[in-house]
């Protein structure tokens, strides 16, 4: 396996994503992040029904040994497995398609001609690189990816 943090992500998603589909669930994200002197190597699981605490537990029970066994990180780190949570930022192609029809939210780097930095309303699409997002009154925005810091869900502004 290779080691390394530029190959640490992909090696990972290799290594669990088969392992979580055996358990009913899916690999939401991955990520190798560095806070103060800690590794940190999170694994964001979903499924179809409300994660919770045994879920999480079982994916980290399952996932553990393959990791261990593989050791494709050199440094000590620790490991979380966890939810997505409310608002999940969307950056993969399956993100987008799994929250098509669903209320998400954009927020851009420079605003657009009418002077906007925050879009809102349902995801109709993703085309490529254009995110097409359906207003409130019916109007359709396309998006460029890289014209967005990010797109998130808002699952969670009833909540509030």
């Amino acid at each position: 396996m290779a080691k390394g943090k530029g190959g640490t992500v992909q090696t990972v998603e290799a290594l669990v994503a088969p392992v979580l589909e055996s358990l009913g669930m899916r690999l939401w994200d991955v990520r190798f992040e560095k806070e103060g002197p800690d590794w940190f190597l999170r694994i964001y699981i979903d499924r179809d029904e409300p994660l919770d605490l045994e879920a999480c537990e079982a994916a980290t029970r399952a996932i553990n040994p393959v990791i261990d066994e593989a050791d494709p990180i050199d440094q000590s780190y620790y490991m979380e497995v966890g939810s997505p949570g409310l608002g999940r930022r969307l950056t993969k192609d399956m993100h987008f398609e799994a929250m098509k029809g669903r209320k998400i939210a954009a927020h851009l780097y420079r605003a657009n001609e009418a002077g906007e930095r925050d879009i809102a309303g349902i995801l109709k699409e993703k085309d490529g690189t254009r995110v097409v997002i359906v207003r409130e009154d019916g109007t359709e925005t396309a998006v460029e990816e890289k014209e967005a810091s990010y797109f998130k869900l808002c699952d969670d502004e009833d909540l509030f």
